[in-house]
């Protein structure tokens, strides 16, 4: 159960090498989180990532979990489910693409949608519905500022965010009221391994940015978190840009 602060004391990360997700995990280890498992594609990276965790104290447990295989999930995430109750549900996985290049080739664009939409849709489905079962939990979703207005240097990887952001949103509308808290994270340009080589945006932030702010959003219970939080405005700002003019900038 999670403590008098909002902080879980067992998390369960579905995409176990994401700098944001193990910057997280990190922070709440560091407070009360004692069991973590690593959910992800069995690889060196994700076993470092156990490794590391219980090096801070943590009991880690690792599962194998693939975004691209939906008919999978209930099965695999059953299994932690049935382990003891999970307090944080922590969805992270997802895959920036290539514009350019899925532009060209269709079947590298729907990876991107099939990866971080549907995949997305599935576990958080399967999550929420166990959440659900025990009782309590948060189910916390890494979504992005890309999908709050579609912008011609990358269409293809906002339009999948955009679509679960606001998947997560009717999610957490359908959960109120049932001990199951809905939080969707809304970064800006995360400096990391996946934007490595990529131009810096304005308001850049980094994985432990992030991390700080789901922390604090926990504590409060928030549903909508910005990183950094000034994003609110800007992106509200960009949304009521005329799209004659939005098709002008440099974005």
């Amino acid at each position: 159960m999670k403590d008098a602060f909002g902080i879980p004391q067992s998390l369960l990360v579905l995409g176990g090498t994401s700098e944001i997700a193990l910057a997280t995990a990190r922070r709440l280890v560091a407070r009360r989180c004692r069991t973590v498992w690593l959910a992800g594609r069995p690889s060196p990276a994700l076993e470092r990532s156990a490794t590391d965790l219980r090096a801070l104290g943590a009991d880690v447990h690792t599962v194998a979990f693939d975004a691209l295989t939906p008919e999978s999930h209930e099965t695999v995430l059953g299994k932690v489910f049935a382990e003891g109750d999970i307090d944080m549900v922590l969805l992270a996985f997802g895959i920036l693409g290539d514009q350019a290049h899925d532009e060209r080739e269709p079947a590298s664009a729907v990876r991107v949608a099939q990866t971080n939409y549907t995949g997305g849709v599935s576990a958080a489905l399967v999550s929420a519905r166990a959440l659900q079962a025990q009782g309590h939990g948060s189910l916390v979703v890494l979504s992005s500022v890309a999908g709050e207005r579609a912008r011609r240097s990358n269409f293809i990887y906002g339009s999948s965010k955009a679509g679960l952001d606001a998947f997560t949103q009717g999610l957490g509308d359908a959960l109120h009221g049932t001990g199951v808290h809905v939080m969707v994270v809304r970064p800006g340009f995360v400096r990391s391994k996946m934007t490595a080589g990529l131009p810096e945006a304005p308001l850049a932030t980094t994985p432990e940015a992030v991390a700080t702010a789901i922390e604090l959003g926990l504590r409060r219970r928030s549903e909508t978190v910005w990183v950094p939080g000034v994003l609110r405005v800007v992106m509200s700002a960009l949304r009521h840009v005329p799209r004659e003019l939005f098709r002008r900038l440099p974005v």
